[in-house]
């Protein structure tokens, strides 16, 4: 196992990345930029938490965890805009906005 899939903040973003998908999957045509936004940040997440994990100082992996937090924000409007515009259910919105709430707080604490 490599050090990254040990985080539990690496679990949520995977976990979200589940998520958006299913999100990804009821979006009508005509929203592929909107499908691309969110499917971009989404997989940025695990992937700058993950290449953090390998940088050799702290102000390096910080900078990672940074740029993961800011997709994670990203996604979190991108929800914002499907839940308004009705391109998805109620339920995977909350649990997408749930598991962002949750990235965010350890990304954050990672940053300090």
């Amino acid at each position: 196992m490599l050090s990254y899939e040990r985080l539990d903040v690496y679990k949520a973003a995977i976990e979200f990345l589940a998520v958006a998908t299913k999100v990804l999957d009821t979006l009508p045509k005509g929203n592929s930029g909107l499908a691309d936004q969110l499917r971009r940040a989404g997989i940025s997440i695990p992937l700058n938490i993950a290449e953090s994990s390998g940088k050799p100082t702290t102000k390096d992996r910080q900078r990672f965890i940074g740029i993961a937090r800011g997709s994670a924000m990203e996604c979190g409007a991108i929800l914002d805009v499907c839940r308004v515009l009705d391109f998805s259910d109620t339920e995977t919105i909350d649990h997408g906005k749930q598991l962002l709430v949750r990235i965010v707080s350890m990304l954050t604490k990672m940053c300090r």
